[in-house]
C-alpha cells in the first residue's frame, strides 16, 4: 500500500484515539470518577466502517489511557442513544430572517432516522414552502441525551457513551490501584530503590477494602515489589492512609 495512505490512516487513528480519550476524561471529571477507578465500557456509535477500523487499530491505546475495559461499537440505529436536533439560530437567523419560524418547525420535526441520515451525509435538503434549502451540519446542533447509567458526550461528529456503573468488582480493582499508588509513595518517602524488595502489612476495618486486597494480592505485590502482603491486627509504626474516606493502616519493611 501507498506509504502516505498508511501514514494518513495512522494519523486518523491517533486523532480519534485522542478525541475519544479526552471525551472520556471529561465525562469522568463531570462525574468525579478518578482515572484510577476502572470502568467497564465505552460505547461508540459508528456512522461509517472506516471510522470503526481506525478506532480498532488504537483500541488498546484508548482502553489503557482511559482505564476502561472495553470498547463496543453501535450502529446508530440501536436506539440506545436518543439524538436531538435544533437549528443553529445565530447562523440560520441571518440567512433566513422571517422564514426562520417555518424552517425551525421543519427541523424540529426530524425523527431519529432523519437525524442519522443527516449526520451520515453531512447535509440535508428541505422543502421550505416550495423552495429547496440545503442545510449542512454547521446549520444545526445535534446532541445526544444521557441514558440511565451512562454519560454521553459529543464533539466534531464523534459521540461516546461511558458506562459509569460501578460494580463491586470494579470498585475492588479501583481500591487495589489506589493502594499500589500509596505504597509506591511510601517506598519513595522511605528512600527505597526500585529493585528493593519489601514486605507489606496492613489493617483495615473496611470489608470491601479487605476483599479488594485479597482478590488483587498478586497484582499489588507485583506492582510494589512486595514479597509478602499480610493482614495484621496489630501494626507498629505504620502509616494511616485515607482512601476515599476509608481508613487503612500500612507498614512496609525492607526485605533483604
Amino acid at each position: 500500500p501507498d506509504s502516505s495512505l498508511v501514514d494518513q490512516s495512522l494519523s486518523n487513528s491517533m486523532h480519534l484515539a485522542q478525541n475519544i480519550s479526552s471525551l472520556v476524561h471529561s465525562l469522568r471529571k463531570k462525574e468525579k470518577i478518578k482515572v484510577r477507578q476502572p470502568l467497564q465500557k465505552i460505547l461508540i456509535p459508528i456512522l461509517n466502517k472506516k471510522d470503526q477500523e481506525n478506532i480498532e487499530k488504537v483500541n488498546e491505546l484508548i482502553t489503557t489511557e482511559t482505564n476502561v475495559k472495553e470498547i463496543e461499537f453501535l450502529d446508530d440505529t440501536s436506539g440506545i442513544l436518543v439524538k436531538k436536533i435544533k437549528p443553529n439560530f445565530r447562523k440560520l437567523g441571518r440567512a433566513f430572517g422571517p422564514k426562520m419560524k417555518d424552517l425551525t418547525a421543519l427541523i424540529n420535526a426530524f425523527d431519529q432516522e432523519h437525524i442519522r441520515q443527516f449526520e451520515k451525509d453531512g447535509s440535508y435538503v428541505l422543502d421550505l414552502n416550495g423552495e429547496k434549502v440545503e442545510l449542512t451540519l454547521e446549520d444545526v446542533e445535534i446532541t445526544s441525551e444521557d441514558i440511565p447509567g451512562w454519560l454521553v458526550a459529543s464533539e466534531d461528529g464523534l459521540t461516546v457513551a461511558l458506562d459509569i456503573t460501578l460494580t463491586d468488582e470494579l470498585k475492588k480493582e479501583g481500591i487495589s490501584r489506589d493502594i499500589v499508588n500509596r505504597v509506591q509513595n511510601l517506598r519513595k518517602d522511605q528512600g527505597l530503590e526500585v529493585q528493593d524488595k519489601i514486605g507489606i502489612s496492613y489493617f483495615t476495618e473496611d470489608e470491601m477494602t479487605k476483599l479488594a486486597v485479597e482478590k488483587f494480592k498478586n497484582y499489588i505485590q507485583k506492582e510494589t515489589q512486595a514479597l509478602e502482603l499480610e493482614f495484621e491486627k496489630e501494626i507498629n509504626n505504620g502509616t494511616d492512609l485515607d482512601i476515599d474516606g476509608v481508613e487503612i493502616k500500612v507498614a512496609i519493611t525492607v526485605v533483604s
